[in-house]
């Protein structure tokens, strides 16, 4: 069985203004890339190849758009991925007979986090203090309320 574990974050004002714009640069880029997706007919492949598509041109984002270079490349593909992950839940729904519409666009406040997949995180124990080291971010010093798994 998976388990996502979840720990309590405890942020200096710089170190929480940084994550705020690392998020609000997620948001805008999963903005971005769900306009892109709504733009590639249903046509033109299966769900994921056309969310793929989309991850595919994150390359040529980052030539124009320089706040993408700040963003872990893994954090940048999963930000894209999630539509893959919102139109599965909402077929899903639609199959259990809920009216369902499409996608919208986040704002602010409805883009609450970001991810790291596998990499780009660690755990480190700086005297005494256990710490989050987000790569290209901060380390952020967290609380936990058990132990954290050996992967």
């Amino acid at each position: 069985m998976h388990y996502a574990y979840r720990y309590r974050l405890h942020p200096t004002e710089s170190q929480q203004e940084k994550l705020d714009q690392h998020r609000d640069t997620c948001r805008q880029l999963y903005n971005h890339a769900l306009t892109e997706f709504d733009q590639i007919p249903e046509s033109a492949g299966t769900l994921n190849q056309r969310v793929r598509q989309v991850r595919d041109q994150l390359p040529d984002l980052k030539d124009w758009w320089d706040t993408l270079n700040d963003l872990y490349s893994t954090v940048a593909q999963a930000t894209v991925m999630r539509i893959e992950d919102s139109v599965k839940a909402l077929s899903q729904l639609k199959k259990n007979g809920y009216n369902v519409g499409s996608l919208n666009w986040k704002s602010p406040r409805e883009y609450r986090s970001f991810t790291y997949v596998q990499s780009g995180f660690e755990f480190d124990n700086k005297n005494g203090q256990t710490v989050l080291s987000l790569s290209k971010l901060v380390d952020v010093p967290i609380s936990y309320h058990r132990e954290i798994p050996e992967t």
